[in-house]
């Protein structure tokens, strides 16, 4: 044998001089004498000469060595490549090792192949197929040669069947599609090779098979491939796949203008979703896979070009600026009304004995008490007379609107008030206000009862605090919603910049949920236009700002020249939670982005928390505006949000399959629901103590066992029940039903009964003969229609984390618009719409009682 490895093959350079081949000579007699003495047996070495295409028949036994020499020529403008197959049929009781050794690289393999599973299973595969890496050539053309090695350390004859062949579809070409079959044990890759002018591409594997899994991989042009389902994650980037799978390339990641896809089927389908038979486990057991080959189509398309990119960045801007465009519009027209409505309205600067109207303060509205804490006898018997004669819904006298130019019948009810109240200085320090001082009212504390519990309330029952300090409470919202946002969005940037750096560096494409089919990178960013479809968020968000900002300056100025209409009449302003609205959807747009950064099941409540804001501040904003002494502060308002968020991170870490997690969940919901109906329907005057059971029972005693008697409060009992009946509806569905997505479930809930409370709003506004403005309407309309086509996109669900990414990847669809953008990003654009035009009905649906004297203006 030693002498057998010291001949040298014909394929040798011959030893030149006769120095060097006696010294060569004596060298491998040496090494024959001593290796024969130590091992005391020879191995026979047998070298073949083979050719491609050529089924080669052979046993092989300790004792005997085959080596297959082969030899093929290599050009530089053409790629080949070479598979080597073996099968081995008949039971052995020692692996065959199979050795390839190249010019610049060497392949190993045994015949039974083992893989390993989850729990150490292992799997031998006797039949085994790899393709040999194609080392580069500088030259034009060469000549190389390559030698399979086969050995055993069985003294049985093993007969095996080598095979090597050429690859004639070696190199992928563009938009033309590839079949092959391939399998746990014989995986197969392919060259491709950026064409001219094309510097991104886009890997699309499918196949008609949802199992086997299988892995698809992308590879620099080296040695070795990893190309088994224990070595494919080790370079380049990966991803499983079931039916669908699609990795975009950009030039500038290889060097050499040219990758490998690699596509390896996996031993087990638990990667990918699918079933994990159980087996016995023993010690060393050999589980037989049956068989795993699936059929793969591969094509490789060109992506997008960066005029794409510009034109998408440019309608998404365009989109968003008209409706600037059409604010400004509409507040020039509004503008120039004004003007035009001005000349027939008093002058604002004529003095109080021009004008028979007593100077009032700013800081007073509402057709009661002078300072919100005293009432004139005379506004208390307007108010309750209003109340016995004037609330009537159907045939009754309507609501009274102020003439424009007459005002002094109001105003002699306000001449008998204290000119000391009326004389306070506008100039008071805001900052002496405390928060204890929210819910004083101390001289009529003891008229809480009576005025809250009255059968009929108007809005000038419930806006009877000072204004200065309400202002400055709903202020609050803006300001607590600013630094929540400010102490959220920090490490929520940080994490998913993380997140896409670990993508980029680990090339595992199994970590972020996208669309893969519509994913366009730039820079860092692994799908840019899901980022960029999230700026109409910020843009509406800020616009509906700046459009509260204009309305506050114009109510501002209007108690500043002591406008009657804005002291006295109308819905009472407060602009605090619009402001706070308008800066949760800008934060919405924020975090919605960031989610999209790398969109996983550990980070989608970032995608929800703000959603769960803006629902919870749009209802209280609803109440607010017929309830502003009683709506809850801003502390407990953001507590409790913080509580709803809170749930859903634990519902979507814990929830899913958890029995208890759900039955404490829905036991929180109801009880939650039972309080907050309680709360609304006395108005805040009830107590949570030891005696409530007491108290409920003596209810119960005497208004529905003494004697027979409906509920008091008709219309807030009507909204109460059907609040309690959907939301215990969904908590049932929940216990029972136990959806994946938990988060998608709490915020069902909050959109459930927002839209409750404002349908009962709308039906209650025009029950009591109010009216919906021709603006208000049109955004209504508007606003529905572009929820609908936004709910419609929504559903599409081109991915979803409560699956597998292989399984998720199923869903995935190419881009629908300007090549550009999937529908996801359409319901980004819509949805955004749709929120801003919300806004803008919470902001106008009572811009006709403007003019209406508040104590004519009923609360329900």
């Amino acid at each position: 044998m030693v002498l057998r490895s010291c001949w040298k093959s014909r394929h040798k350079t011959s030893c030149r001089g006769p120095a060097p081949c006696w010294v060569l000579l004596w060298f491998c007699v040496t090494q024959f004498v001593l290796g024969g003495g130590a091992l005391g047996e020879t191995k026979n070495v047998v070298q073949k000469d083979a050719e491609f295409d050529i089924t080669y028949n052979d046993t092989v036994t300790s004792e005997n060595q085959t080596i297959y020499a082969f030899n093929h020529t290599v050009s530089r403008n053409k790629s080949e490549g070479v598979r080597v197959t073996v099968d081995v049929s008949q039971g052995f009781e020692s692996p065959i090792l199979f050795v390839v050794r190249q010019k610049q690289a060497v392949l190993s393999f045994q015949i039974p192949l083992i893989l390993r599973g989850l729990y150490q299973r292992k799997y031998p595969y006797n039949h085994v197929g790899r393709t040999l890496c194609q080392p580069p050539t500088r030259v034009a053309s060469e000549t190389q040669y390559f030698f399979v090695d086969v050995s055993t350390l069985s003294t049985q004859g093993t007969n095996y069947q080598l095979r090597v062949s050429r690859v004639e579809s070696f190199t992928l070409h563009t938009d033309k599609k590839f079949s092959f079959t391939a399998s746990p044990s014989q995986p197969q890759y392919f060259k491709y090779v950026f064409p001219d002018g094309v510097d991104t591409v886009i890997v699309k594997v499918n196949s008609d098979m949802t199992f086997p899994c299988s892995v698809m991989s992308i590879q620099d042009i080296q040695c070795p491939v990893y190309d088994l389902d224990n070595n494919v994650a080790f370079i380049g980037m990966y991803q499983t796949m079931t039916k669908k799978g699609a990795i975009t390339v950009q030039r500038k990641d290889f060097p050499s203008n040219s990758f490998y896809v690699v596509v390896v089927v996996k031993t087990e389908d638990e990667a990918c979703g699918g079933p994990l038979r159980f087996y016995p486990l023993r010690p060393d057991e050999l589980i037989d896979a049956g068989n795993r080959s699936k059929i793969i189509d591969v094509i490789v398309t060109p992506a997008i070009k960066s005029e794409v990119y510009v034109m998408g960045m440019l309608f998404c801007l365009g989109i968003f600026l008209s409706f600037y465009l059409l604010t400004l519009l509409m507040a020039c027209v509004e503008n120039k009304r004004m003007k035009k409505s001005e000349v027939f309205q008093i002058p604002a600067d004529m003095s109080p004995a021009e004008t028979g109207q007593t100077p009032a303060s700013p800081y007073e509205y509402g057709s009661f008490a002078d300072n919100g804490s005293t009432l004139s006898s005379e506004a208390i018997t307007d108010s309750a007379t209003s109340t016995d004669n004037n609330y009537g819904y159907v045939g009754q006298e309507p609501f009274k609107r102020r003439p424009i130019l007459n005002h002094l019948h109001h105003l002699a009810i306000r001449i008998d008030r204290s000119l000391d109240s009326v004389g306070r200085s506008r100039h008071e320090s805001l900052s002496s206000v405390e928060e204890d001082d929210y819910d004083t009212l101390d001289d009529i504390n003891s008229d809480k009862n009576i005025v809250r519990t009255k059968k009929f309330l108007y809005v000038a029952d419930l806006s009877r605090k000072d204004k200065r300090i309400l202002s400055k409470k709903y202020q609050i919202y803006f300001w607590n919603i600013a630094t929540i946002a400010v102490f959220y969005a920090l490490p929520v940037v940080q994490l998913v910049i993380t997140y896409q750096t670990v993508v980029n560096v680990t090339g595992n494409q199994d970590i972020c949920y996208y669309n893969f089919l519509c994913a366009h990178p730039l820079g860092a960013l692994s799908a840019f236009n899901n980022i960029l479809s999230n700026l109409g968020y910020v843009l509406l968000g800020l616009l509906f700002l700046l459009i509260i900002l204009k309305r506050d300056i114009v109510h501002q100025r209007a108690l500043v020249r002591n406008d009657i209409n804005a002291l006295e009449c109308g819905i009472p302003k407060h602009f605090g939670l619009y402001y706070a609205m308008g800066t949760a959807l800008m934060m919405e747009g924020l975090l919605s982005a960031c989610y999209h950064v790398c969109p996983n099941y550990t980070n989608f409540q970032f995608d929800t928390s703000f959603m769960y804001m803006i629902a919870g501040l749009c209802m209280l904003k609803l109440y607010q505006k017929r309830h502003p002494d009683i709506n809850a502060s801003a502390y407990t308002a953001y507590a409790c949000l913080a509580g709803v968020i809170f749930f859903s991170v634990l519902g979507v870490v814990f929830g899913k399959g958890n029995n208890v997690f759900w039955i404490i969940f829905s036991v929180i919901h109801i009880l939650a629901t039972m309080l907050l109906s309680t709360q609304l329907y006395y108005m805040g005057r009830w107590r949570l103590d030891s005696g409530i059971l007491r108290r409920m029972v003596h209810i119960i005693y005497t208004d529905s066992i003494r004697q027979c008697s409906g509920p008091m409060y008709i219309d807030r009992m009507v909204l109460l029940v059907m609040g309690n009946i959907v939301n215990w509806s969904l908590a049932a569905y929940g216990l029972l039903e136990r959806p994946n997505d938990f988060a998608s479930y709490l915020l069902a809930i909050a959109i459930c009964n927002l839209l409750l409370y404002f349908a009962f709003y709308i039906i209650m506004k025009l029950r009591s003969g109010e009216r919906i403005q021709c603006l208000a309407l049109v955004c209504i309309l508007f606003t529905a229609v572009v929820w609908g086509l936004a709910l419609y996109f929504f559903f599409q669900g081109l991915s979803t984390w409560q699956k597998t990414p292989a399984e998720s990847r199923e869903h995935n669809r190419d881009c629908i618009l300007l090549s550009f953008f999937d529908d996801h990003d359409i319901w980004h654009f819509l949805s955004s719409i749709a929120m801003f035009g919300s806004f803008l009905v919470l902001m106008t649906m009572d811009d006709d009682l403007d003019t209406v004297q508040r104590d004519k203006i009923f609360a329900f």
